[in-house]
This record gives C-alpha cells, structure tokens and sequence, in this order.
C-alpha cells in the first residue's frame, strides 16, 4: 500500500484494490481564510484525478469538501463513497457536482472490492461536523490504515473492529476560531490559548494510546492564514494566542509522551509505503531542506506565501454578493430564521436569552426565548457578535444552513458573551434548515436517557458523559477537588454540585462512593 500526502486531511491511497482520494483540498477556505500549510499547489493534480477509482469526502467543511477542486480535477463517473449520515446534505453537495456513481456506506460494515476492503464510521452529534464527520478504515491485504482526519469517535472497539491498523493518520491541530475572535483581554487570550493546545494533545494522545498503531501521522491542520488582518494567528500567534500545533510540534510533543510511537511528518508530496507494519518514507515535493525552511522558519515561509497569493484571496473577495440593505436583511433572516426557532424548543431553553448581531449598519437581536428576530432595542444581551456584511449577504445569497462552516471559521467577525460558551447557541447556527433543526431536538431527547451508572475514581457517576454520550469509565478522571473532566473534549464539571464548569446546562448526576455505601448501609440495617 501506498498512501500520499496531498496537504491538510488530503491523501491518496494506492492499494491492489484501487486508488482512494481522500479530501482533497487545495482552498482557499472560508471566505479566503484557510491555505493548505505547506503549499500543496505543485502536486500533479491532473495525474492524481486520473489514477483515482474512488473519491472520499469525510464531511463538508470546506477544508476537507472543495467544489473547485473537485470540478477541476475529479472525473464525474468516480465511484464516491458517502458516509452513512442522518442528514443528506453532503450527498446534494457531491450530486450538484455532477456525481452520481455514489455508495451508500453504512456505518460500521465493510465494503469489499476485490482484495480491498473499506470501513466508514460516521459521527451524527450535532457537533460532529456538524451532523457529519467520519473516519475511513483501509486494507488491502498488504496494510492496514486508519484515516481518522477530524473526527473524534465515541466507540474505539467498534472502529477498531476492522483490525488494528499499521499506520494511524489524525488530527492534532486545533480547526475551530476560539480564543483569538472573542472580546477579551490579552493575557486571557493567552491563557485560553494555551488550555486549547493542551486539550488538543491530550485528546490526540487519548486516541494515538487507544488505536495503539506503530506509526502515527499527523495531519488535518494547521492551516495558512495569509488575510493580512489574520496573519498574526498563524501557529502559536505572534502574541501567543493562538492555538494551531503544527505537526512538527505534535511529533516533539508524541516523542516526549509516547516515544514507542513512530511520528512522522505527513505533508504534501510525503509518500508512505506500507507491508504490514515495514515502512518506508520518501518525499516527491519538496526537499528536506525546503521541508526545514517550511518548520524552523516559519514566519519567513508563511511571509513568502501571503507575498505571492493576495490575488487569490482578492478572487475571492470579488466572488462575493453584494451588500444587502439593512431593512431588506433583517426581514430576509427574519423570514428564514424564525420559523427555526419555533422547532428549537431544547435550544431556545438552552441559549435562554438574547443574542445580538451587529452585521455592517445592521443592528439586530435574536430573542430565543420568544423566537424573535428584530432590531436591537437595548435589552441585554448574553452573546453579542460583530459580523462583515458581505458575509452575511454571501450567505443569504447561497442560503448557506451552516454558518460554522463559512463565517465562524473564517475568523472574520468578532465576538463577546456573557458567562460560559453556549453549546446550544452555536448549535443554532450551525443547523439553519428544517431537516437539520429536526433532527437536532430529537438527538437531544434521545441523550436525556442517562439511567447507568458507574463507578469513576472515588465518585459514582452517570456513565454516559452529557455532553456527547461518552463512556465516562473509559473518558473520565476525576481530580482531587472533585472535578471531572472528560478526555474526548476537555469538558469539566464539578462533581460535589453536578454544575458543568464548561459551558451552559449539561448538568451531571453524581454521589462520592463512600455515601453510596452509607447509604446502603443504612438501608440495610
């Protein structure tokens, strides 16, 4: 088996069974955001769309789903391999494209071509994705591997039932815009900053140490910010608050932690080959010495990059609607978001006040508990974003249902809030269609089954975690003071009082084992 690196989550796979491209991506991303970090440009893409048999997109954040690209590239009869997900927004994407030879691939069975079998695992949380993340299992009799790219599976036995794979490719990169958009000061920026990148290499050992594969290969991220307003946030930030690993880094990092893992760079051009567990590494891109420049100058190299491609960020620019007036915008979002907010029952309680959106001269609050979009009139506010409002026109314009995966994660608006995250607001905003409300407010009926309990240092806890369902005996570690926090996404909650220290409700049921066991005493006497 030959795997080779396209840049980001990109890859290509090369088996006895057929060729995989998987994510392929050159960007940029999010309203001209996101750039593959190194440059992938001088890959032979026409080669590349030739060879591949299959085309595999893990979900639609446009860091792993490039219409451009695809169109350019990616013949219109390939075989797609779609993910099993609740939701078919990723199939009308890959459809309006052109592609119709598509298999279905249910979660967790595996599909044989030849001697090449193939696994998916789809995420279906309402954070997942959102709605839509997966991983990609391979082997062809000659190797096995792991494509994990962005997504953060709850149950390891079942994806590990395909067989333990020799070579294990994940993200370890943070891909999200918190801390460095909100309004706060600088040395909590920093702070914050650097509880992110902690949690993102705890979370990454956490599944390097489950999958247990010899060789690991850091990928998904980080990406290039060349926008002049965003450039200071590449890697750690030119003022340390940023958040984004490179792969570099995370290798120093594994060597420390876990040195009985092989780290190695997985880049654009890099080339893996694989007989079981033998492995050899070339690289067809770029030289070693180019590859040093790329990691231990970084600000040079990334300084060359944004000298050499503000025209492509000024296309994109270009490529966007035109500003729609205010009164017109607010009528059209109140038309559109209205409707949602009256099926958002769980999330309306869950936000539990007014948000504000200052969008260019518009000046607009969204009531959820009274699901209400009108002009602000002075009331207070839990959450306040400020927005360009081109972005917003764009996205009206393209009726875009999922504004995490165009303004959130371009970096480009700001944002302050009163008290703790509200998963329940970005939630919201990352599910603007009926389909998608739907099906959020039953997935949140079906995790109000908490009833198992189980035993969690010296508490007795919920087994399920709150947040996404996952297996607290497997996740959880409880600290001295009673605070739990859970390994999947460094979410805390206070034992002694049940209160989520992370973020709005979740609240969690808890009892320390010595006064269960008083209690059953007394119970018994």
């Amino acid at each position: 088996m030959r795997i080779t690196g396209l840049g980001h989550a990109g890859m290509f796979i090369e088996t006895v069974g057929g060729n995989i491209i998987c994510d392929p991506v050159m960007g940029p991303s999010f309203y001209g955001s996101w750039f593959p970090f190194p440059d992938n440009r001088g890959l032979d893409w026409e080669k590349l769309g030739r060879e591949a048999d299959f085309l595999y997109i893990s979900h639609r954040h446009r860091d792993h789903f490039d219409p451009a690209l695809l169109e350019r590239y990616i013949r219109k009869d390939i075989e797609v391999l779609l993910p099993d997900y609740p939701i078919d927004n990723l199939e009308k994407d890959i459809r309006a494209l052109g592609y119709e030879n598509i298999t279905y691939a249910p979660a967790g069975e595996v599909i044989e071509r030849g001697e090449l079998k193939i696994m998916i695992t789809p995420l279906r949380a309402p954070s997942d994705g959102p709605i839509g993340d997966s991983s990609l299992s391979v082997d062809d009799g000659t190797a096995s591997v792991l494509n994990q790219n962005d997504s953060h599976p709850l149950d390891l036995e079942k994806l590990l039932s395909f067989g333990k794979p020799d070579a294990y490719f994940t993200q370890t990169s943070g891909a999200i815009w918190w801390p460095m958009v909100y309004d706060l000061p600088q040395d909590a920026k920093q702070n914050f900053a650097r509880l992110k990148r902690d949690a993102q290499n705890k979370r990454a050992m956490f599944y390097i140490e489950k999958v247990d594969a010899p060789h690991v290969f850091p990928m998904a991220g980080p990406p290039m910010f060349l926008r002049d307003e965003l450039f200071k946030y590449n890697g750690f930030g030119l003022d340390d608050d940023s958040i984004f690993t490179d792969q570099k880094q995370f290798i120093a990092h594994l060597k420390e932690q876990a040195p009985q893992y092989d780290g190695q760079l997985f880049v654009p051009g890099t080339v893996v080959e694989l007989d079981h567990a033998d492995m050899t590494i070339t690289q067809t891109l770029y030289t070693d010495a180019e590859i040093a420049h790329v990691f231990d100058e970084k600000w040079e190299y990334l300084e060359s990059q944004r000298a050499s491609r503000q025209q492509e960020i000024r296309d994109e620019e270009a490529s966007r609607a035109g500003v729609i007036a205010p009164d017109e915008m607010l009528a059209t979002l109140k038309a559109w978001w209205e409707p949602l907010l009256k099926k958002s029952r769980t999330i309306r309680l869950g936000v539990g006040g007014c948000v504000r959106f200052r969008i260019g001269d518009l000046d607009m609050v969204v009531d959820f508990p009274r699901a209400k979009v009108r002009e602000y009139a002075g009331e207070e506010c839990i959450y306040w974003y400020t927005i360009p409002a081109d972005l917003v026109s764009t996205n009206i314009r393209d009726h875009e249902i999922d504004w995490s995966n165009s303004i959130f994660l371009s970096m480009q608006f700001h944002v302050g809030r009163s008290g703790k995250f509200n998963e329940f607001l970005t939630t919201f905003l990352k599910c603007l269609s009926v389909d998608r409300i739907e099906y959020v407010e039953n997935w949140y009926s079906e995790q109000t089954d908490q009833t198992e309990d189980a035993e969690v240092g010296d508490w007795v806890v919920q087994r399920r975690c709150p947040h996404l369902r996952a297996d607290l005996t497997k996740t959880g570690k409880v600290d001295d003071e009673g605070v739990l926090t859970c390994s999947m996404h460094d979410w805390k909650w206070d034992l002694k009082t049940g209160k989520c220290l992370t973020t709005t409700g979740h609240p969690i049921r808890a009892t320390k084992v010595d006064e269960v066991t008083d209690a059953a005493l007394r119970l018994g006497a």
